[in-house]
C-alpha cells in the first residue's frame, strides 16, 4: 500500500512539473533515459557472470589493499557502484569473500563512483556526446539481437552507454532552456541551513532514482546551467553519496546475515563520511580551491570543482575509516548475530548468492559442506559415539567398546539438522541463475548427487541403529564383537575423512584411494567373519540376519561418505588441478588392487 502511495506521489509531482514547465519534460526524459541506460549497462555486465569479473574478484580480495583497488577499478570501469555492491553481496553471501574484504570493496567502490562525476563534468558538458550516443545505440541494438550470450552482453553495454550519453545530453539541454524561464538559484539557502536542506534533497533524489550517478548528472548539469549555487551543489553531492546506500540495503534484503552486515557497513561508512563532509564543508571547499588551482582548473569551472570535491570527501572517508575496518567487523558480528531457530537453516543460500553462477555454485558447495559435517555427526551418534570420540578413542585394530550405549532419535536428528538444509539446497539449485549452457552446470550435478548421498547415509544409519543398540552390550560376545567391528569400520572411515578434509595437496588423493581400498578389504574380511560365526553356531539365525543386513548398511554408509568426500574435497575440488585429480584411482583399478594385494599402494 505504501509503495502504491509513493508511486502515485511521484506521478503527481512529475505531472505538475510537466504542467508548469514544458522544459521540465527534457530534464525528466533525460533522467529516465539515463536510468534506462544504467539498467542496460548492468544487464550487459551481468551477462558475463561466471567470467572475468567474478574470477578477478575471487583472486583479488585476499588483503585490504587489493579489496579497495578492486572496488575502485571495477566501479570506474562499469560505472555502477550498485552493480559492484550487488555482486559483492552475492559473493559474500556464498562464502567466497570475507566480511572485511567485502567492506574494502564497498569503500573502494565509493571512490570509484566519483569517476562518473569527472566524466560528466570534464567530457559530458563540453562535448556533443549525443553524436557518440547514436552509433552506440545502433550497434548495441544490433548485437543485442544475436543468439550469443557474450554478443548480447556487449550489445547491452554499448546500448547502455548510448542511453547514458543521450540522457546526459537531454538533461543538459533541459537545464539550459529551463534557466530562461525559472531561476532555481533564487531559492538557494545560505550557510549550514542550505547545506542540511540540500543534503536532504540529494538523499531523497538518490533514493527515488536508485542511482547516485543520475543524481550527480542532475547536480552537475544544473550547476553548469546556473540553476543552483556551488555551495548547494556540494551539499547535494554529499546527500547523493549517503542516499546511494539505499541500493545496497535493498540488495541485502534477500541476502543472508553477511550480506546484511555489509549493507550496514556501507551505511555506516557513507553516514560517517557525509557527516564529516557537512561539518567541514567550508574547509573542504577551501581545499578543493587549492587543488583546482594546482591542477589548472579555472576558478569559474564549478562543475569540475564539484568533481574534485566529490573525490576529496570520499577519499577522506576512506582514510578515516580504513583503520577501523576490523573493529567494524567485530561490532557488526556482535550486533547482527545469527538468529537461532528450532530447525537448522541454511547459512549461504539466498537470492543474492544465486544471481551469479560462480557464487551460486560456491554457496551450494559451502552449504553441502555444512550438511556433510552435520551428517557425519549424526552417523557418529548412530554408532554410539561423537566426532570427538572417533578422534580420541578409535584405533584401526581394536573394536570400540562403550559402557553405556544411549538411544538416539535419528528421525528427529534428520528432521532438525538435515532435511531443512537439504530441501533449501534443492530449491536454491532449481531457482539459481545456473543453466545447462553454463560451465558450472556440471558442478551442480555432482553437488546434487553429494547431497543425496549424505541423506542416504543418515537414513542407512537409522536402519542399523536399533540393532546396534540391541547388540552392542549383548551377553553373546560374538554378536557384540560383530557389531563392534561394524562400528569400527564406520568410525575409521569418518576419522579418515576428517583427516582428508584438512588436507589440500596431492596426499589427499592418495589418502582417498587408500580409504577406498581399506573399505573393500574390511568389507570382505567382516563378511568372512560373519560366515564363520554362522557356521560355528556362535550366533543365532536372527542375529546372523541382522548382522548381514547391517554389514551391507555399514558398507553403504562408508561408501556414500567417501563419495561425498571425493566430490567436495578431491576430484571436484575447485582448488585442485586436472593433473592432481588424475592421480585418483577409478573403481576398476581399486577392484584390481583388492584382487591382487601386491599392487596395493
Amino acid at each position: 500500500m505504501s509503495q502504491r502511495l509513493f508511486l502515485a506521489a511521484i506521478f503527481l509531482i512529475l505531472g505538475y512539473g510537466f504542467w508548469i514547465s514544458p522544459e521540465f519534460k527534457y530534464i525528466s526524459a533525460g533522467v529516465a533515459i539515463f536510468l534506462f541506460g544504467m539498467l542496460f549497462l548492468e544487464e550487459g555486465f551481468q551477462s558475463f557472470s561466471g567470467g572475468l569479473l567474478q574470477r578477478i574478484l575471487h583472486k583479488s580480495t585476499n588483503n585490504l589493499a587489493k579489496s579497495l583497488t578492486f572496488g575502485l577499478v571495477t566501479t570506474a570501469l562499469v560505472q555502477s557502484s550498485s552493480l559492484v555492491s550487488v555482486i559483492t553481496i552475492s559473493f559474500l553471501s556464498s562464502g567466497l569473500l570475507s566480511l572485511a574484504a567485502g567492506i574494502g570493496i564497498v569503500f573502494g567502490a565509493n571512490l570509484g563512483t566519483t569517476t562518473g562525476a569527472w566524466l560528466i563534468a570534464g567530457l559530458g558538458l563540453k562535448v556533443n556526446i549525443a553524436a557518440y550516443a547514436m552509433p552506440m545505440l545502433v550497434f548495441g541494438v544490433v548485437l543485442a539481437f544475436q543468439k550469443s550470450k557474450k554478443l548480447k552482453g556487449v550489445g547491452s553495454i554499448l546500448a547502455g552507454l548510448g542511453f547514458l550519453f543521450l540522457g546526459i545530453h537531454y538533461m543538459k539541454e533541459g537545464f539550459e532552456t529551463f534557466k530562461d524561464t525559472i531561476e532555481l538559484a533564487q531559492f538557494a539557502l545560505p550557510g549550514y541551513a542550505g547545506v542540511f536542506v540540500y543534503g536532504a534533497i540529494g538523499i531523497v533524489a538518490t533514493v527515488i532514482m536508485q542511482s547516485s550517478h543520475a543524481t550527480m548528472v542532475i547536480i552537475i548539469t544544473a550547476l553548469a546551467a546556473g540553476q543552483i549555487t556551488y555551495e548547494n551543489a556540494l551539499a547535494l553531492a554529499i546527500g547523493a553519496n549517503v542516499g546511494t546506500t539505499v541500493t545496497a540495503i535493498i540488495g541485502a534484503m534477500s541476502a543472508n546475515i553477511q550480506g546484511k552486515r555489509l549493507a550496514a557497513a556501507h551505511l555506516v561508512f557513507n553516514l560517517a563520511t557525509g557527516l564529516i563532509a557537512i561539518l567541514f564543508i567550508y574547509q573542504l571547499a577551501w581545499l578543493v580551491e587549492a587543488i583546482s588551482r594546482s591542477v589548472g582548473i579555472a576558478s569559474d569551472d564549478y562543475a569540475l570543482k564539484l568533481a574534485v570535491f566529490h573525490t576529496v570527501f570520499n577519499l577522506l572517508g576512506i582514510v578515516l575509516m580504513v583503520p577501523f575496518i576490523n573493529y567494524l567487523v567485530v561490532f557488526l558480528e556482535r550486533v547482527m548475530g545469527e538468529v537461532k531457530t528450532a530447525l537448522d537453516q541454511p547459512k549461504y543460500l539466498d537470492a543474492a548468492a544465486g544471481k551469479y553462477p560462480d557464487s551460486a555454485v560456491n554457496a551450494v558447495r559451502n552449504e553441502t559442506n555444512r550438511l556433510y559435517i552435520k551428517g557425519l555427526k549424526i552417523v557418529a551418534k548412530g554408532i554410539g559415539l561423537s566426532l570427538g570420540d572417533i578422534h580420541t578413542q578409535h584405533t584401526r585394530q581394536t573394536p570400540i567398546q562403550t559402557a553405556q550405549f544411549d538411544d538416539v532419535d535419528i528421525d528427529q536428528q534428520y528432521e532438525r539438522h538435515i532435511k531443512p538444509i537439504f530441501s533449501a539446497i534443492i530449491l536454491f539449485m532449481s531457482q539459481s541463475s545456473v543453466s545447462s549452457q553454463d560451465k558450472q552446470f556440471g558442478d551442480f550435478h555432482w553437488l546434487r548427487v553429494a547431497n543425496k548421498q549424505i541423506v542416504d547415509a543418515v537414513k542407512d544409519v537409522k536402519h542399523m541403529h536399533k540393532n546396534i543398540l540391541r547388540y552392542a552390550n549383548a551377553h553373546n560376545s560374538e554378536i557384540r564383537r560383530g557389531y563392534d567391528l561394524l562400528r569400527l569400520q564406520i568410525a575409521n572411515t569418518v576419522a579418515a575423512i576428517e583427516l582428508i578434509r584438512s588436507t589440500e595437496d596431492n596426499s589427499s588423493v592418495i589418502m582417498l584411494d587408500q580409504l577406498k581400498l581399506e573399505l573393500l578389504h574390511h568389507d570382505r574380511n567382516i563378511n568372512a567373519e560373519i560366515e564363520q560365526m554362522i557356521r560355528s553356531g556362535k550366533i543365532s539365525a536372527n542375529m546372523a540376519t541382522s548382522l548381514i543386513n547391517d554389514s551391507a548398511y555399514t558398507y553403504n554408509i562408508c561408501d556414500q561418505l567417501i563419495q561425498v568426500c571425493e566430490t567436495l574435497y578431491v576430484i571436484h575440488n575447485p582448488n585442485f588441478t586436472l593433473a592432481q585429480r588424475s592421480v585418483a584411482l577409478d573403481d576398476d583399478e581399486i577392484l584390481k588392487i583388492i584382487d591382487k594385494p601386491e599392487q596395493r599402494p
